[in-house]
């Protein structure tokens, strides 16, 4: 079995920073792309980062310039650093990644079950 487990929200002041975690476990080959994904309530479901296996990134525009991502690849773990959050960011964040998995070598789009980030004075 291979899941995905998120950790880090909280509820933080405008201005504020946080670091989400999100670790893959299981029966694991190979990771390729991991992301972020975010949903407020009544809005749709958006991408907020992606990197690749190799590192390369690519960022949503409304988050540029505040957030990073990184993985460990070591850890299988991908990291979300969020700084000067506005209270626009508010939303659960979902963790996503691709697997390969080495049992069968099919390849899973995973996601993990989610983190509230609240961000309110």
């Amino acid at each position: 079995q291979v899941q995905l487990v998120e950790s880090g929200g909280d509820l933080v002041r405008p201005g504020g920073s946080l670091r989400l975690s999100c670790a893959a476990s299981g029966d694991i080959f190979k990771i390729n792309a991991m992301g972020w994904f975010r949903q407020a309530p009544g809005k749709q479901r958006e991408l907020v980062a992606v990197i690749t296996s190799d590192g390369s990134t690519n960022l949503a525009d409304s988050v540029k310039g505040r957030f990073t991502i990184s993985r460990d690849n070591a850890k299988k773990t991908v990291y979300l650093q969020m700084n000067s959050l506005k209270p626009e960011d508010t939303a659960v964040y979902v963790c996503n990644a691709n697997i390969v998995v080495l049992a069968t070598f099919r390849t899973l789009e995973l996601w993990g079950q989610g983190t509230l980030v609240t961000i309110s004075s």
